[in-house]
């Protein structure tokens, strides 16, 4: 088609989430060279103090560094524009990130249960004070990481990449529990159980974010959303006779779509059904993406009187 008379689809919004992509790729560079580098003083420390819970939250933070490294691979390719192949664009990259770090998330909380049961059957010795100095370093770098993606509350990944650090919060608190209850005489058995208790805080956490993505590669009607309410609203706009082929998914966490075919009166009076459709999906239930295709009822059929046989 001629230029003039086709051009790709680009949100209203575009120049923002340009922007606002851009500042979750500077925040999760930064996180992820904070993670990755005291990731590698933690196991190390794991090692000379023989922390599990310092060791477990130092491949935490691996893993947590891994992962915000997805993440800005995922921010960088969502912000590529609209093409012929990819008419959404890639923004749904950023939830196939979520998702997969979520998947890594389960895979290391196994982890630490195993390590935990093996423990718990055998103590191994825990140097307490230095288990404590290299934790409360960690907290402290956590602690920054933290904030620095908690200021950022529009994308979903970092969302999930937050989530992670949080748990390497917890990590860093249970280790420093678990040093100081050594150091002072207490029982071997402090690191392993709290190791257990993070690992459990964490799968209440991370099955949220498997849930919101899940729902959104799945194509599933977006949490708040009543599909049976949406439905009868646009049934209730004057002009509209029913409503069929509806249709309601989110595209990323926070921008739904929808489709509907919608049986009107006239044909005429589609441009202000269309233009009140719209208005009550948006000021209703925060839809403002909608493609809605009118129908309306064939002119009555007038009988045809069929002429008696030729007279002979």
């Amino acid at each position: 088609m001629s230029g003039d008379r086709f051009a790709r689809h680009e949100s209203g919004d575009s120049s923002y989430r340009h922007r606002s992509l851009g500042r979750s790729a500077r925040v999760l560079a930064l996180a992820a060279a904070l993670t990755l580098g005291y990731a590698v003083v933690q196991a190390a420390g794991g090692v000379w103090t023989g922390s599990l819970a310092l060791l477990a939250d130092a491949v935490h933070m691996a893993t947590d560094g891994a992962a915000l490294l997805f993440a800005l691979a995922a921010s960088i390719v969502a912000r590529r524009p609209v093409t012929d192949r990819h008419s959404f664009g890639l923004a749904r990259a950023e939830v196939i990130a979520a998702f997969v770090n979520a998947l890594a998330m389960l895979a290391l909380v196994g982890w630490i249960f195993y390590e935990a049961i093996d423990r718990l059957r055998q103590p191994v010795p825990v140097q307490g004070l230095g288990v404590v100095l290299i934790a409360a370093v960690g907290l402290a770098i956590n602690a920054l990481v933290a904030w620095a993606l908690s200021r950022d509350r529009d994308n979903v990944n970092t969302r999930a990449a937050l989530i992670h650090v949080i748990g390497d919060l917890l990590g860093s608190v249970a280790a420093i529990s678990a040093g100081l209850i050594i150091h002072f005489g207490g029982p071997l058995l402090a690191d392993p159980l709290l190791s257990v208790f993070v690992a459990l805080l964490i799968v209440r956490s991370t099955l949220a974010v498997l849930r919101v993505t899940t729902r959104v590669l799945l194509d599933g009607v977006p949490e708040g959303i009543d599909y049976e309410q949406v439905g009868l609203a646009l049934a209730q706009v004057r002009g509209v006779r029913s409503v069929h082929d509806l249709h309601v998914w989110s595209m990323v966490p926070g921008r739904t779509a929808l489709t509907a075919h919608l049986r009107v009166d006239r044909i005429e009076s589609w441009p202000t059904i269309l233009a009140e459709s719209r208005r009550v999906l948006r000021e209703r239930f925060a839809i403002d993406h909608a493609t809605l295709q009118p129908e309306w009822p064939p002119p009555r059929e007038v009988p045809i009187a069929l002429a008696g046989p030729p007279a002979h």
